[in-house]
Parts: C-alpha cells; sequence; structure tokens
C-alpha cells in the first residue's frame, strides 16, 4: 500500500465506518469518540481493526488499538502502521 497522509487515512477509516456499521459520514470527525458518539462496542472495533488489517496489509496488535478513543486515534494508529512499512 502506498503511503497515505492523514486526511486519506481520516478518508478511507470514515468511509469503513459508514460500510461498516451504517453511520452517517457528517457524524464522524477526528474527535468523535467511537465508543460514546459513534455507539461502537467491543465487536464493531474488532470488525474495524479487520478491516483496516485489509487496507493496511499490515497485522494490527490488539495491544495497539487498545488505547484508541476517537477516531484521530485511528487515523495515528494507521499512519503509524504505515510508516513501520
Amino acid at each position: 500500500m502506498t503511503q497515505m497522509n492523514n486526511d486519506q487515512i481520516f478518508d478511507q477509516v470514515q468511509t469503513l465506518l459508514v460500510e461498516l456499521f451504517e453511520l452517517d459520514a457528517s457524524d464522524i470527525h477526528l474527535d468523535s469518540h467511537l465508543y460514546q458518539d459513534l455507539d461502537l462496542d467491543s465487536i464493531d472495533a474488532v470488525d474495524l481493526v479487520v478491516r483496516l488489517q485489509n487496507l493496511t496489509g499490515k497485522k494490527i496488535q490488539a495491544d495497539e488499538f487498545k488505547t484508541v478513543r476517537t477516531v484521530n486515534d485511528v487515523v495515528i494508529a494507521v499512519a503509524d502502521l504505515l510508516k513501520a512499512q
């Protein structure tokens, strides 16, 4: 996968959230909390991680996602994964 900037990563994450969880794209912002604002649960988070692994081609460790709370945290985690290539 080619390097993406944070805006491109956000677009991908937003698209995934809309596709997977039928959220409204206008409700998804960098500071949106995955659990409180977007009403995701732990099963949803696992689904998101699996899709992000497919997107990045990288194995995402569960530990890396334990601290993720906001959409921006997801963007940063994906950016870090891509940099590690």
